[in-house]
């Protein structure tokens, strides 16, 4: 597992990057949950993520946010944890210059750093949010949402309740070119504990696999 530490705009922030061997290989980052309520790169939701797009042929970088395992600084409201996805993204690309697709992959707090990600930089191609706390934070900014993407939550989330989720899928629902498409998985909590696992990352290697044959965004 190769460990790397990058900059970061409050000092050095700690990530796994896995590269593939060919030079325009698609990249992908993967945001992890909230930093105060034990959200790390090793989640099992986001490793599983960083291990499911590295096998479709990604170049895959997972970090720890601010102040999370061997990460400077602290933690930020999400502001600076933003900031933190975009230096994150700028080291990616340095060292993939020939890359043609960019997508960005979040669970829970990283789905909601994730879109907001995705508003800023317009390469990015496609999203996948995991989770996404609908109650918790305003995801009222995509408007509209630059690129198609799949969000994907358990119908029993306790955590960020579904009717929330459903409530956002149909506010982006409503935009020409974009489509999101949404899946729920039954039975499944906030973090897919098995046996819901295995089935929400075969939605989303499906998903991702399905929209690099497309090629549309």
């Amino acid at each position: 597992m190769p460990e790397v530490i990058f900059p970061g705009p409050e000092g050095r922030l700690e990530g796994r990057y896995h590269p593939q061997k060919e030079k325009d290989a698609p990249i992908a980052i993967v945001l992890h949950p909230h930093p105060q309520f034990g959200g790390t790169m090793n989640n099992k939701v986001v490793y599983n993520l960083h291990y499911a797009f590295y096998r479709m042929g990604f170049t895959v970088l997972r970090f720890n946010f601010r102040g999370v395992g061997r990460s400077q600084g602290e933690y930020d409201q999400g502001v600076g944890e933003l900031s933190d996805a975009a230096s994150a993204l700028d080291y990616l690309q340095s060292m993939n210059a020939n890359s043609k697709h960019c997508w960005v992959a979040g669970f829970s707090f990283g789905a909601w750093i994730g879109m907001q990600l995705l508003m800023r930089r317009p390469e990015i191609t496609g999203f996948i949010s995991v989770s996404p706390p609908a109650n918790m934070y305003d995801f009222s900014f995509l408007a509209p949402c630059p690129s198609s993407g799949l969000i994907i939550n358990g119908a029993a989330d306790r955590v960020a309740p579904p009717a929330d989720t459903v409530a956002l899928v149909n506010k982006l629902h409503d935009q020409q070119g974009i489509t999101v498409q949404h899946d729920e998985v039954e039975g499944a909590g906030h973090f897919f504990e098995d046996p819901h696992m295995d089935p929400m990352i075969e939605t989303v290697t499906a998903y991702v696999k399905r929209r690099l044959t497309e090629g549309t965004r």
